[in-house]
């Protein structure tokens, strides 16, 4: 799962990143609000969490603009400020949820996982592609009844598939979910990891299908 973590205080920010990779999250960083609608141009983002005290533009400019836009990705707000007009005013501009700082790092990674079950899943944990399945909670991927244990850059790669399952995700897309900004990786890598998950999902009814100029997009088997 990538977020798209936006602060401009560069130690939080370092720090913030280092709690999300531990907990297993890809972490891509803006520090300002015009770097930060770049990146979600890009797409391939599952969370947003977004400081309102930015440079030049805000956080809730940034919210607005996202919006506008029609893009429902979840948006978890981080301010040091406790007042009830910001904090309704956010949650008025689009944000799904607030978090004053400091905060306790079980609740930011609580909530996360709350934000990123909410949407769309009907609050529940398990995610299926046919007989392919996924505990949001535990990581887990079962794939015909059976564990289905996966190096981590493959995991990704089928997670942000079985996530995002009916769109279709580019080649870029993926790059940046599996990779951190600084990690030199291509669209090969990518290549790479669909075709061994493909030998992995044989005995499943899951496919990943090749739509050509888009990228991929997982789906039940044809009959």
């Amino acid at each position: 799962m990538n977020i798209l973590l936006v602060e401009d205080n560069l130690e939080l920010a370092q720090w913030l990143a280092k709690v999300l990779r531990d907990a297993q999250y890809g972490v891509d960083c803006a520090h300002d609000g015009e770097q930060a609608l770049r990146l979600l141009h890009d797409g391939g983002y599952e969370l947003m969490l977004l400081d309102l005290k930015l440079p030049d533009m805000d956080g809730r400019g940034v919210l607005r603009r996202l919006r506008r836009a029609r893009d429902d990705l979840p948006v978890l707000v981080l301010t040091a400020s406790g007042s009830l007009d910001i904090k309704v005013d956010s949650l008025e501009l689009g944000a799904d949820d607030y978090l004053v700082k400091p905060f306790e790092v079980r609740e930011l990674l609580a909530r996360i996982k709350v934000l990123i079950r909410r949407r769309g899943r009907a609050g529940s944990s398990q995610l299926h592609c046919a007989d392919l399945s996924y505990d949001l909670d535990s990581r887990e991927f079962r794939a015909a009844g059976e564990a289905l244990a996966l190096p981590p850059r493959e995991h990704a790669v089928l997670e942000a598939l079985l996530l995002q399952q009916g769109r279709t995700l580019s080649k870029t897309q993926l790059v940046r979910t599996v990779f951190d900004t600084d990690d030199e990786a291509g669209e090969d890598a990518i290549e790479l990891y669909v075709h061994r998950l493909r030998r992995k999902l044989e005995a499943t009814r899951a496919r990943i299908v090749t739509l050509r100029g888009l990228g991929y997009l997982l789906r039940e088997a044809q009959a």
